[in-house]
């Protein structure tokens, strides 16, 4: 663990500190490029741009930059570490855009007294980018935040720890009860967590099927209930007319359980309550909830995923975000709506179902994967995810209203 950290600190710091830099796309190199590019020829699109505001898509980078913001109050597992802290998460952020999705990345960490502060400075700035990811931002000002901004901005604006969890655990999950030969519909869900990814996964779950009665959420306190006092308008949302009070309670004869709270919460008599065939989300990371070693120990017909690499099955937003964005910015999408949202669940599932390219094989060092127990999402590396994703996400976008513009000629097909 000492080497790794060393390695980290190490890639982080050399050969230059940081992850992402400034590249220039146009030639700088004369007294000629340098009138074009600054005084006098850059007040040709400046008063191009001030007659139609749409021109800055055509002129300037807008339509191919998004923001990565956070105010640093929930990085990762680590907490509430502040703005500066957050730098290099966001930093991971925008490397991952890029490397993924080909889009232009910035991250931008805010220091603010107030909710209101943060929104109104977020919003003072948006008409830079053509998106904003927030980020590693906690419950429950998240939700105000990222509603507030989706109101006051014509761009789009997705909090990934919402959205891109929801999405990824929707696609898998939607695969792993398939594979159990269950029905979402009918399926009895143990949530443990009630936070932004928590909330934002089980609605999500809602929109694909599921039954709102047949949630049971968990925070620290135990199951969210009709008699408890003390829960926010989110949480309420959640709060179940049940006598159940605990997770032994609620998990007995539970289809699914999804985890998205802390390390080591539940255990493998806990597991042995549920339904037959169950599905186990634990996503709590570095470490899930219960490890998949204690997990398969305690039953041999579970489906297991987690948020980590080195087991099957990674819950893991690399396999939307940057792909969403780039069919939200393709079609100058004014939002990333619910429509967009499923869109992409579907995407990402029907790849999963489909044989695996052999370059996707090496790079997860498998001689195989296919559709079943150990491979219900799709591997970050494989290569149909950008296509599939975004071009699904455009449709999604044109088809529900918040489109500007078309799919562009031969969109995404090689």
């Amino acid at each position: 663990m000492t080497d790794f950290r060393q390695k980290a600190l190490d890639y982080h710091a050399l050969p230059v500190p940081g992850k992402i830099s400034v590249e220039l796309t146009k030639p700088a190199e004369t007294v000629k490029d340098l009138a074009l590019a600054y005084s006098p020829g850059v007040a040709e699109p400046v008063r191009e741009i001030a007659e139609d505001p749409a021109n800055a898509y055509k002129y300037t980078a807008k339509g191919n930059m998004v923001a990565v913001i956070s105010n640093g109050t929930a990085i990762l597992g680590l907490g509430n570490l502040g703005p500066l802290a957050s730098k290099p998460v966001m930093e991971g952020k925008a490397l991952l855009f890029k490397r993924f999705a080909g889009i232009d990345s910035i991250d931008i960490e805010v220091k603010h007294k107030t909710t209101e502060d943060f929104i109104n400075t977020v919003a003072n700035i948006a008409d830079t980018f053509g998106g904003i990811n927030l980020e590693d931002i906690k419950a429950p000002e998240c939700f105000e935040i990222e509603k507030a901004l989706i109101e006051l901005c014509d761009i789009p604006v997705f909090h990934d720890d919402q959205h891109g969890t929801a999405i990824v655990t929707a696609a898998g999950m939607l695969n792993a009860l398939e594979i159990q030969g269950k029905n979402i519909h009918d399926a009895t869900i143990v949530c443990l967590g009630a936070g932004a990814a928590a909330i934002a996964c089980m609605e999500l779950l809602i929109k694909c099927g599921a039954q709102r009665e047949h949630i049971y959420m968990l925070d620290r306190k135990g199951v969210i209930h009709t008699r408890r006092e003390d829960l926010n308008e989110y949480k309420k949302l959640f709060a179940n007319n049940t006598d159940k009070r605990t997770l032994q309670d609620v998990i007995a004869e539970a289809d699914v359980f999804v985890g998205v709270s802390g390390p080591n919460l539940i255990g493998a008599d806990d597991l042995k309550l549920m339904a037959d065939k169950p599905v186990v989300f634990a996503c709590s990371n570095p470490d899930p909830e219960i490890s998949p070693d204690v997990a398969h120990g305690a039953r041999d017909d579970l489906i297991m995923a987690t948020g980590r690499s080195d087991y099957p099955n990674q819950v893991n937003n690399v396999l939307c975000f940057p792909f969403i964005f780039r069919g939200a910015l393709d079609v100058r999408a004014t939002a990333i709506n619910d429509e967009m949202k499923i869109a992409a669940v579907e995407a990402i599932r029907s790849i999963a179902k489909e044989p695996v390219p052999a370059e996707v094989l090496k790079a997860a060092d498998v001689d195989k994967l296919e559709f079943g127990k150990e491979y219900i999402i799709p591997k970050p590396m494989d290569p149909r995810l950008l296509p599939r994703i975004a071009k699904a996400v455009a449709k999604a976008a044109i088809d529900s209203g918040v489109a500007q513009i078309p799919l562009p000629l031969n969109y995404m097909e090689k």
